[in-house]
C-alpha cells in the first residue's frame, strides 16, 4: 500500500518560514519524481516545486527564490523549505509522487495534505 504522509504545516506570520516533510512508503522512492502542490480555497491545485530522481528541481515564478525542494532517498522523504512566506501562500499543501514505467504506465500518488496558513 502506497502512503505519502505530509507534516510540518501550521500557522506562520508573513515573512516567516516553514519546512514541510513528506514521508513515502510502498514505492521505490528513489525512482519517483516528487512534487509539492498547493490548493487555496476556490482555486485550482497548482504545482509549487518538483524534484526528479536525478535531483533536478523546478519552480514556478511565484515561489522561485523563496521555496526549496529537496529529497533524502535514504529516508524516503521529500522536503519543502518555505521562506519569506506571504498570505497568498496560504493553502493546503500536497505531496505527489509520479513515475513513468518503461511500458508507459504512469503511476501517481497523492498525500492527504497539510494546511499552511500565513497570517498576522
Amino acid at each position: 500500500q502506497v502512503r505519502l504522509v505530509e507534516s510540518g504545516g501550521g500557522l506562520v506570520q508573513p515573512g516567516g518560514s516553514l519546512r514541510l516533510s513528506c514521508a513515502a512508503s510502498g514505492i521505490i522512492f528513489s525512482i519517483n519524481t516528487m512534487d509539492w502542490y498547493r490548493q487555496a480555497p476556490g482555486k485550482e491545485r497548482e504545482l509549487v516545486a518538483s524534484i526528479t530522481s536525478d535531483g533536478i528541481t523546478n519552480y514556478p515564478d511565484s515561489v522561485k527564490g523563496r521555496f526549496t525542494i529537496s529529497r533524502y532517498n535514504a529516508k524516503n522523504t521529500v522536503y519543502l523549505q518555505m521562506s519569506d512566506l506571504k498570505p497568498e501562500d496560504t493553502a493546503v499543501y500536497y505531496c505527489h509522487a509520479h513515475y513513468l514505467a518503461s511500458d508507459s504506465t504512469a503511476y501517481r500518488y497523492w498525500g492527504q495534505g497539510t494546511q499552511v496558513t500565513v497570517s498576522s
